[in-house]
């Protein structure tokens, strides 16, 4: 695999902005889950640096909550998709956009956020050392006693997902082993489509403390799930409610969070 991996992804985010604008109403969940989360450690306002912001989901619902949001993506389709929902939603006046690679965030402002989440460069990293670059440039913008959040796709999360819609994968026998054993295509792939990093839980806390981060959890956002959101998305009212609270409940359970298709790590910068 290249070592740099922006312009893969960047092509490919630029071909699929209607289809990832339309992911988390495929994966409800996910969403639902997340947002439980930013409510638990967001402050009541403040200053997000939202890394990976895509076509803005999460940054119309930050600014709806009051806070200052700085929203960076490797995409700039996906941003001028993320910028059409603010003006729709009137949402712009707290909101800044700007394209950059989560590698280098030279050209971003500020350096005492309250807040930074790494919504995705992640899992588009192959490189163990372009992961930790990602993370420390992220740990360097926020201030002292700071919250980071950042999203992972799991490795052995994603089985049930590629079972249910990509059962033909399992013949591509190279393509399986590569990414069970490296977390990745191989490396003489030339990957059209998505061009992911898959990490195994063992892994995650150790490169975020070492990019300078206390731990304060680890949890699979769509627990207990696997590939079935279609079950989840039909329920309603207060027995979806319900299914959440107890999911919620379920999401740092060992034994489950590496099912999960994506994980959520959450640290904090000492003070």
């Amino acid at each position: 695999m290249p070592d740099d991996d922006a312009h893969a992804t960047r092509s490919y985010y630029d071909c699929a902005t209607k289809s990832e604008d339309a992911r988390l109403t495929r994966h409800q969940l996910e969403f639902d889950m997340t947002i439980r989360y930013l409510e638990a450690y967001l402050p009541s306002t403040g200053r997000i640096l939202e890394i990976g912001a895509a076509t803005g989901r999460y940054t119309a619902w930050l600014a709806k909550r009051g806070h200052h949001v700085t929203a960076v993506d490797l995409s700039k389709s996906l941003l001028d998709q993320c910028k059409r929902r603010l003006e729709d939603d009137g949402l712009t006046e707290n909101v800044r956009c700007y394209a950059a690679d989560a590698r280098d965030l030279t050209s971003i402002p500020g350096t005492d956020f309250d807040t930074v989440l790494l919504m995705g460069p992640l899992y588009h990293l192959t490189l163990g050392r372009n992961r930790l670059v990602a993370l420390r440039e992220s740990v360097a913008r926020l201030r002292p006693g700071g919250i980071l959040i950042s999203a992972l796709i799991s490795r052995y999360g994603i089985l049930g997902h590629l079972l249910k819609h990509v059962p033909q994968w399992i013949e591509d026998q190279q393509t399986v082993r590569s990414i069970i054993d490296h977390g990745h295509d191989p490396e003489d792939a030339h990957t059209t489509g998505f061009h992911g990093y898959y990490a195994i839980t063992d892994e995650i806390i150790p490169l975020h403390e070492q990019a300078g981060l206390e731990t304060l959890l680890l949890a699979g956002v769509e627990p207990a799930i696997s590939a079935d959101d279609e079950s989840y998305n039909a329920l309603t009212g207060g027995r979806r409610a319900m299914w959440l609270d107890l999911l919620f409940e379920v999401s740092r359970e060992p034994s489950v969070v590496a099912s999960s298709r994506h994980l959520l790590y959450v640290g904090r910068k000492p003070r």
